[in-house]
């Protein structure tokens, strides 16, 4: 199973995949919940987090109480005997869209392409529920998945 996070500087989206690519569950919450979960152990086997890189412009404080969030992940999984991948946002582009330079909602519809629709409360998809961030969170979780069984 594998833990994807998409960080943020109070809040973080997560999802988890299932060994066969299968989506199992997905949310957004407070970091220290997430944390929580991590530390517990959670049901998962590798935990991949959106890495943070530097595209030659200054940074803020946004950036940085991110970049200690992933830190403090990283480190709270590890106590766990669990892996942390950090992979870059170029990177899970290039995958779904085959372009570095892809805009989010050209990676919201390679995800909606191949995972399908989100459909309607009556008749939900795959990514029914699936907004804002965990949309990032899913795509990380599917380039991971895709590289570890030689699809990429």
């Amino acid at each position: 199973m594998i833990l994807a996070i998409d960080p943020g500087t109070e809040e973080s989206a997560y999802l988890a995949m299932d060994d066969w690519g299968k989506i199992q569950f997905f949310g957004k919450v407070d970091n220290l919940e997430l944390a929580s979960f991590i530390e517990k152990g959670g049901d998962y086997e590798e935990l991949v987090i959106e890495e943070i890189q530097s595209f030659g412009m200054p940074i803020g404080r946004e950036v940085l109480r991110t970049a200690r969030w992933t830190g403090y992940f990283e480190s709270t999984a590890r106590d766990r005997n669990k892996p942390t991948i950090f992979v870059g946002r170029q990177e899970v582009k290039l995958h779904w869209c085959g372009s570095p330079r892809a805009k989010d909602a050209n990676v919201r519809q390679a995800l909606i392409d191949h995972y399908g629709p989100p459909g309607t409360k009556k008749a939900p998809g795959v990514t029914y529920g699936i907004k804002k961030d965990v949309w990032s969170a899913l795509a990380i979780a599917g380039y991971w998945y895709a590289k570890q069984n030689g699809r990429t």
